[in-house]
């Protein structure tokens, strides 16, 4: 069974609580139960973490780069403007899918852009909790194909 992490960065561990009209009302648990259940379902160990603090991520992305684990990762804010973020997940060498549960196009302009989408394997953006699914569907069908 391979090993996934699904990492999330600032402010994600309020989910269902933060601005409901803009990312939903799932909360970060039942986000972690779905990507959990849903890697169970693809044949993979999904790990799911959340913080608010920018080197516990990197240090997380470290180890996976160590280690040559696929990550689904969702910066949030840091997304913006981290360059230590994005120089972090340059060093991995298994995909790393960017996901944003809102559609950072359509939001303020600041939003707009993401540092790490230029090192990212892929992006999924504004399909709610569905674009983890969705990036967990596309790891999974990656690692079962052969190089």
């Amino acid at each position: 069974m391979s090993r996934v992490l699904v990492l999330n960065g600032v402010n994600l561990g309020r989910l269902g609580a933060r601005q409901p009209d803009v990312y939903g009302v799932v909360t970060f648990a039942e986000l972690a139960e779905l990507c959990r259940r849903t890697g169970a379902q693809l044949g993979l160990e999904v790990e799911v973490r959340q913080t608010d603090d920018e080197p516990e991520l990197i240090g997380w992305l470290h180890a996976a780069a160590d280690a040559r684990t696929p990550v689904v990762l969702n910066p949030a804010a840091w997304s913006h403007y981290s360059y230590a973020l994005r120089d972090a997940c340059a060093l991995l060498t298994a995909p790393l899918v960017e996901v944003h549960i809102s559609n950072i196009h359509a939001r303020e302009e600041f939003r707009r852009h993401s540092v790490i989408s230029a090192v990212a394997t892929g992006v999924v953006a504004g399909l709610g909790v569905d674009g983890y699914v969705l990036a967990l569907r596309h790891l999974a069908q990656r690692l079962s194909s052969p190089a």
